[in-house]
């Protein structure tokens, strides 16, 4: 995977949608690199999920999970949902990921990527607003960006109201 430092990726800045309650402005976006590997670990596995935990051992790279395989609760907040726009025409099939249907790859069919925190980790961030990024390195081997050699990386900057 290349990573674009020049900040123009194929889909740019991505902007996540206002999903928490009484806020005003979105919470989360994908960097234009994060917007690219996105899309092709799409291809790849079908729909995807982040979930930021806050536990130990993730810090501050968020984990990219095929849809319905990490389970929240009440004990999360949905911060976002992040558009890919739809589907790109001439797709094939994906890697059989169980978690991947077949029209999730219809061309035109939406790719939304929703963007979860846990509760107490959110108590902590509320008053910052979060830049999902890629950068070169080894990440979990639970996030599937890991096998590219790269992880994603969260660049958080205070909300100014």
């Amino acid at each position: 995977m290349s990573i674009d430092r020049t900040g123009v990726g194929a889909l740019g800045r991505i902007v996540g949608s206002i999903t928490v309650a009484g806020e005003r402005m979105p919470r989360v976006e994908l960097s234009p690199a994060a917007s690219d590997l996105l899309a092709m670990l799409w291809g790849e596995h079908g729909p995807l999920m982040f979930h930021q935990s806050g536990g130990c051992c993730d810090g501050s790279s968020p984990m990219c999970y095929p849809a319905g395989d990490f389970i929240t609760s009440d004990a999360d907040v949905l911060l976002g949902e992040l558009d890919l726009g739809p589907a790109d025409a001439g797709r094939t099939d994906v890697s059989g990921h169980p978690g991947a249907s077949s029209e999730a790859d219809v061309a035109g069919s939406p790719r939304i990527v929703p963007f979860w925190m846990s509760a107490e980790q959110f108590a902590y961030w509320r008053h910052t607003y979060l830049t999902v990024d890629v950068v070169k390195g080894r990440g979990s081997g639970f996030s599937v960006e890991a096998p590219e050699g790269v992880r994603f990386l969260i660049r958080s900057r205070l909300i100014e109201e």
